[in-house]
């Protein structure tokens, strides 16, 4: 029951830590249409920023600040140079564009600081464990991370609902020609809302940077959870992105864990070990085959 719960929480850690990368890729497509396979490179930016300032000021914190504000910075100039040229063209345009940044980020940054990676520690007062309930002692870093994803989607909500530049944001979404024609600049609008999800993406890669290694091509593969995520939450909605990365940090951490040993009961270890970790492997998209289903268009509308 313990590693039940253990496992429970590192997938809720994991989720939070995709809700904080899906957010921004979910409002840079509702409110643009733009298909940005380029977002993992803002989480990979985000982390070495983080690593780099934080051995050079001794400071984690200072190095967070430093991580997110570069991937914010950077976003906007990748959408100032190249992403505003892509809004009116077709996805695939979108896609070879955002796809042709990928190469670029991860070879400009091979270049300037090698292939090795780096390492990036957590503060030393969220160092240790805490006692939980069951007496499963679980870290306190792994904690703040989903305390961080929980307080950025409160955030989010009240931005969104609450906010003049939510309402911008929403009816950019709805209809961006009624709204430049009511004074609203919408090339900020896009800059703006194009480097709030580079900062997420940064903020993501900076938390998660200390919990392995920063390096070269690391915000790939949770760009491909990301794209679940949104997928299986509905494309457009923050709150979908958020059920829809819970759901899925906490149906991958699981059967990764449990898979194998659920096979071994009427398998040899080897085998239960390869054919539980090929279906761990496949599972959440199982998950959101299933999903779309009963339900195409995802768990929430674009506007939830």
């Amino acid at each position: 029951m313990t590693l039940f719960i253990e496992q429970l929480f590192n997938g809720l850690q994991l989720g939070t830590m995709l809700f904080l990368m899906a957010s921004g890729l979910t409002l840079v497509f509702g409110v643009m249409g733009l298909i940005n396979l380029a977002h993992g490179s803002f989480y990979m930016v985000g982390a070495y920023a983080t690593a780099l300032v934080s051995a050079a000021t001794g400071s984690f914190f200072v190095g967070l600040a430093a991580g997110i504000t570069v991937a914010a910075v950077v976003g906007a100039l990748v959408e100032l140079i190249v992403v505003r040229r892509l809004y009116h063209r077709p996805h695939l345009d979108q896609v070879l564009a955002t796809f042709a940044l990928i190469l670029i980020f991860s070879e400009g940054t091979r270049w300037l600081f090698g292939s090795s990676p780096l390492w990036l520690n957590p503060p030393e007062v969220l160092s240790g464990s805490v006692n939980l309930p069951g007496g499963l002692r679980y870290p306190i870093y792994r904690l703040v991370i989903i305390a961080v994803g929980i307080a950025v989607a409160v955030g989010m909500y009240f931005l969104i609902s609450r906010t003049r530049l939510g309402m911008r944001i929403r009816a950019g979404e709805s209809d961006r020609e009624m709204i430049g024609a009511l004074g609203v600049n919408i090339a900020r609008l896009y800059t703006l809302v194009f480097a709030m999800g580079a900062a997420l993406a940064g903020l993501a890669g900076a938390m998660v940077g200390a919990l392995q290694s920063v390096q070269v091509g690391m915000g790939e593969p949770v760009l491909i959870l990301a794209f679940v995520v949104i997928v299986i939450g509905g494309i457009g909605s923050i709150k979908g992105a958020l059920y829809g990365a819970i759901l899925v940090g906490v149906v991958d951490t699981l059967g990764r864990v449990f898979l194998p040993s659920f096979f071994g009961q009427f398998m040899s270890p080897s085998e239960a070990a390869g054919v539980g970790s090929a279906i761990a492997a496949m599972l959440i998209y199982i998950l959101m085959a299933v999903i779309l289903a009963f339900k195409p268009k995802g768990l929430f509308a674009a506007h939830d």
